[in-house]
């Protein structure tokens, strides 16, 4: 794949898909969102979550997470860059579920315990994976269909043609311009 393959695929995503795509970018945004700002807002969600989880610098990498969240809920909830902003979150999805999973499952994690059976093993793995599992699948969902036609993608990419549109064809003297112009 070509490098300009690449970058395309990321900058100019398609816009046609169907308009249901919203409530996937307002889901799984808003999730990013609201949890980027509980991180900042409670110690034991950002700082304390990363320094018992063992996380190298936890007092950098937290609130730089946060800010990723906070800004990338923002993105994928307006649909502009959606496929840029799929990327880290798929990454941070797939090393929040190895950082806290596989814990869990040997019975072993450094974090509260689920608050009702299983409490280790694979069905509390099962049961407590649910939330990163959908975020997982509506970044990657995103990452394939882009952003849909409700977004700031598609309006920037509608505004874009018709200035390019207007600049090859613009109007004549006999043309009329304005309001109410057939």
């Amino acid at each position: 794949m070509k490098f300009d393959t690449i970058v395309a695929f990321f900058t100019h995503p398609p816009t046609t898909g169907p308009k249901s795509t919203l409530v996937i970018r307002l889901m799984a945004g808003g999730v990013f969102f609201w949890e980027g700002l509980l991180k900042f807002v409670y110690t034991n969600q950002g700082v304390g979550r990363f320094t018992r989880l063992g996380m190298p610098m936890p007092g950098v990498l937290a609130p730089a997470i946060a800010v990723l969240e906070i800004l990338g809920g923002l993105l994928l909830m307006s649909g502009l860059g959606t496929r840029l902003i799929s990327v880290p979150f798929i990454i941070e999805m797939i090393v929040a579920i190895l950082s806290t999973k596989i814990s869990l499952y040997l019975g072993n994690s450094p974090l509260p315990r689920p608050p009702a059976p299983p409490f280790m093993g694979p069905w509390a793995v099962l049961h407590e994976i649910r939330s990163d599992y959908a975020q997982i699948m509506s970044c990657i969902f995103l990452l394939a269909a882009g952003p849909g036609p409700w977004s700031l993608d598609a309006f920037l990419r509608r505004r874009r043609a018709a200035a390019t549109r207007q600049a090859h064809h613009p109007p004549t003297a006999l043309q009329p311009v304005g309001p109410g112009a057939a």
